[in-house]
């Protein structure tokens, strides 16, 4: 097989032709065959990350079907018959990056009628067309956790997407083995919910709003726990209790957007009092609190802007709030809270916690592994090991340096972002079209932008 490179074309798969010989560590040669869409790829010569283990430089990762099937320096890792190898000399290899809290697709969740929503579904909301789908794959995110916005207690269920090529959100939403949708649920206190009636105009207020629900979830579950299926004690079916029974019952993920210490543990006294899991979202002022959340063993997904400002409770933001969670042992990620972060800008926050005392490694895992945890997705994501899916991105120098370009992104196997592609380069680094979701077809009228 001929060597490819990843800056030649935008389809490694269409374009490749025999023959290339490897050498293998033992001394002989494997001579792949002609290159097949549905047999195995082999990234030959990259610097491979895989986050859950040391870096490989001088790589190889095997693909095949949509999965990672070998992984290894390439003097000792065996290529299979029947691929294709894609040369990525000089490259860096990393996993695709997860996003744990965004808001692409422009989607909106519980409305003005009421603080508390939870029976609001963001998965009807999202618009997969939106212009902000291609920034993100231009930016190496390849699974994003979809949340309604942040003005309500409880403003609705959240959606886990692979940002696959797609034409409906179905052919992006994460499903369990069941084919159930997966999802977490979003609260918020603070701030954010503090308005007119009926909203609440305290924090006080809110919280006891927030035990209310929970408490009437926990009476609902129990009723049906006692009907033990006779349809004739059975509750009426409450769409605004179902999450909340989720949750407590471990089945669905509460991400709680959070920033003042006070707020904090509130909603570490919440989670305990009604055994919901919980990821922290924000905690500008984790660092203040970073014992109490490192005993509750709660999760953190952090932002961290480079021009802080616009909302009095995150004055203290700290940018070592990664590193002094890390040191506690707390699970840390992050996200963008797009467009709060552009999603393109996504390895650039990590380098920023580095800088600021994270460990690389911490901070890569906080971009890949950590986010696909608390998620409840690592099985299939957010490493590079074998058994997973093949979601990665090629850059071309340091993840964490300011000059690295994404070059190409990867879901399940497939190419979903070339840098090559003038297209797709619009995307990368904007311009005229670049925030149009699709751009006018008329006779004579060329095509921009559309997906």
């Amino acid at each position: 097989m001929r060597r490819h490179d990843i800056r030649a074309s935008r389809s490694p798969l269409r374009r490749l032709r025999p023959v290339l010989l490897l050498p293998l560590a033992f001394g002989v040669a494997l001579t792949l065959a002609t290159e097949d869409p549905g047999g195995p790829i082999a990234y030959s010569g990259a610097t491979i990350i895989p986050v859950d283990g040391p870096p490989i430089p001088n790589g190889v990762m095997v693909v095949n079907d949509g999965r990672i099937t070998a992984l290894g320096p390439a003097e000792t890792t065996l290529l299979p018959a029947g691929g294709t190898v894609v040369d990525l000399s000089g490259r860096t290899l990393i996993p695709g990056l997860i996003c744990t809290h965004s808001h692409l697709g422009r989607g909106g969740g519980g409305d003005s009628a009421g603080p508390i929503q939870p029976e609001a579904d963001i998965f009807e909301a999202v618009n997969i067309r939106n212009a902000g789908f291609r920034r993100a794959v231009a930016g190496g995110l390849t699974t994003i956790n979809v949340m309604p916005g942040s003005g309500h207690l409880i403003s609705g269920q959240t959606t886990y997407l692979k940002l696959r090529d797609g034409n409906t959100i179905d052919d992006l939403v994460l499903r369990d083995a069941d084919g159930l949708r997966l999802g977490g649920l979003k609260m918020a206190n603070g701030t954010n919910s503090l308005r007119g009636a009926p909203f609440p105009g305290t924090r006080a207020k809110s919280a006891a709003l927030v035990r209310a629900k929970y408490l009437a979830a926990r009476e609902y579950a129990e009723k049906i726990a006692r009907a033990a299926g006779d349809p004739e004690k059975l509750p009426s079916r409450d769409l605004s209790l179902e999450p909340l029974v989720e949750a407590m019952a471990g089945k669905r993920v509460v991400h709680h957007h959070t920033h003042r210490h006070d707020d904090i543990l509130t909603v570490l006294r919440l989670a305990n009092e009604f055994g919901f899991r919980v990821v922290l979202h924000h905690v500008s002022e984790a660092w203040k609190v970073a014992d109490e959340i490192a005993a509750a063993g709660a999760a953190c997904s952090l932002i961290l802007i480079d021009s802080p400002g616009g909302k009095l409770e995150a004055r203290d933001i700290d940018y070592r709030n990664g590193a002094i969670l890390e040191s506690r042992r707390v699970p840390v990620a992050f996200h963008t809270d797009d467009w709060i972060t552009d999603s393109r800008l996504f390895l650039r926050m990590a380098a920023l916690a580095v800088r600021a005392g994270m460990t690389r490694e911490g901070a890569l895992r906080a971009l890949t592994l950590s986010g696909a945890e608390m998620l409840d997705l690592e099985a299939r994501t957010g490493s590079l090991t074998v058994g997973k899916d093949a979601d990665f991105v090629v850059l071309d120098g340091d993840p964490f340096s300011v000059y690295t370009k994404v070059l190409a992104t990867y879901v399940e196997g497939r190419k979903v972002f070339d840098r090559s592609v003038p297209e797709d380069l619009l995307f990368a680094e904007g311009g005229r079209g670049a925030g149009d979701d699709q751009t006018f077809q008329g006779c004579c009228m060329g095509r921009q932008g559309a997906r």
